[in-house]
């Protein structure tokens, strides 16, 4: 089937899922878990074929870890087919309704965009959250992963595919698997109704430069901390919680800037050498051990997706923010403070799609927002910001219900 062929029958299959009952929905979604389970091995074989031709490859460490997939993984993945089909209907439902005094009922109804197209870097459970979501939200999907996944991406899409054949429209959820086919992609915009590209910066402004549909871009994650002098949490715990738990993650902390009044910093600071990261500091960070590296001003830049970390001694809350504020990829931005104004200041003087108050910036996560499972995080501000679940998926649409009604 070319290109073409498949968006055509994509976009057919729209229009019979948006009619779906929510009841088949979640049949589709509990059938997606048990199917998982019962080809465990299957998808585990795949995996590892795609981990050894990446070590082949000499991809890096944090590539690797995000390709990597393990009975936990498959299992969670499981869980969360099941923790979506739960949550409540979106398809259909009614978001406002309201009457004007001629008695003429306006209702808001949300529904589906239509078809998405999706691509997106490393992680093969992208195509089990993004079929996942599309179902739960009445979309059609098209979905093209990394080359470095591709066995994987394959084995998926057929748990997928067996797992709701009898039960979804036929061409409700495809799989891609070359560049060239996503270069036609990008100009059927008759068909498709959305592009969602996840992953790193240049995927983003390849999609965003060539795509002739509308696009929300899951671009890179240069998360911040800032630790205020009067910070009365576990510092040391949340950082290291942010840095280390996933480093390869786009939600992981890149740059921990400290109040320099702050009494823990050194204990901070040796937590994270002890914990084996790579840290690139200022002068004044440098003073705290000799395995300091110097930090350069592409060091803030940068999105390490490891164990590396940048950081550096600010004088004020005013300097942290104005740092953010320069290097922000507004993606998730955190402040671990107890003074309500230094809280505020920073809450309202910082653009970023996820803003934590004295916890880890590993929370900007779909499921630790409740929503299941998440398409990405957008970092773009239409139609979405932060997280996408299957509210998200959707838009909005005017029921006007009247009895004879006419305009004057």
């Amino acid at each position: 089937m070319n290109i073409l062929e498949m968006a055509k029958k994509a976009k057919t299959a729209s229009l019979k899922l948006q009619s779906l009952p929510e009841a088949k929905r979640i049949k589709a979604l509990s059938a997606i878990s048990k199917e998982l389970i019962k080809e465990k091995k299957k998808i585990l074989t795949a995996n590892l074929k795609d981990q050894k031709e990446a070590k082949k490859n000499n991809l890096d460490a944090a590539m690797l870890d995000r390709l990597s997939l393990t009975e936990k993984n498959i299992t969670d993945l499981s869980q969360m087919c099941l923790e979506v089909a739960k949550q409540k209907q979106v398809v259909g439902t009614i978001a406002e309704t309201s009457t004007r005094s001629d008695g003429l009922v306006i209702q808001k109804q949300r529904i589906p965009i239509g078809v998405i197209g999706m691509i997106f870097e490393s992680r093969p459970n992208v195509v089990i959250d993004g079929a996942a979501l599309a179902i739960k939200s009445g979309n059609a999907i098209i979905l093209k992963g990394g080359k470095e996944a591709i066995n994987s991406n394959k084995v998926l899409h057929q748990v997928i595919t067996k797992a709701t054949k009898t039960i979804l429209p036929a061409g409700s959820i495809h799989l891609i698997e070359t560049r060239e086919e996503v270069g036609e992609l990008l100009k059927l915009n008759q068909y498709i109704d959305l592009m969602v590209p996840r992953g790193g910066s240049s995927l983003v402004q390849y999609v965003k430069t060539n795509a002739t549909m509308p696009v929300i871009a899951h671009d890179k994650g240069l998360c911040h901390t800032y630790v205020h002098h009067d910070a009365d949490v576990d510092v040391a715990k949340i950082v290291l919680n942010a840095k280390v738990q996933r480093s390869s993650a786009c939600n992981a902390l890149e740059t921990l800037l400290l109040h320099e009044k702050y009494k823990k910093n050194k204990e901070v600071v040796l937590a994270l050498i002890d914990a084996g990261v790579e840290i690139h500091g200022d002068k004044k960070i440098q003073k705290f051990s000799p395995k300091i590296l110097a930090a350069t001003p592409i060091d803030f830049a940068t999105e390490w997706l490891a164990k590396k970390i940048s950081i550096r001694m600010v004088k004020s809350e005013d300097e942290a923010i104005e740092h953010i504020q320069q290097y922000s990829s507004h993606h998730t931005e955190a402040i671990l403070a107890k003074d309500k104004k230094v809280i505020d200041l920073f809450l309202n003087s910082l653009d970023a799609a996820c803003l934590v108050v004295n916890g880890s910036t590993r929370f900007n996560d779909g499921g630790e927002l409740g929503l299941g499972a998440e398409l990405g995080i957008s970092t773009s501000k239409l139609h979405a910001y932060g997280p996408m679940g299957a509210a998200e998926m959707t838009t909005t649409r005017f029921i006007v219900t009247g009895s004879g009604h006419i305009r004057n």
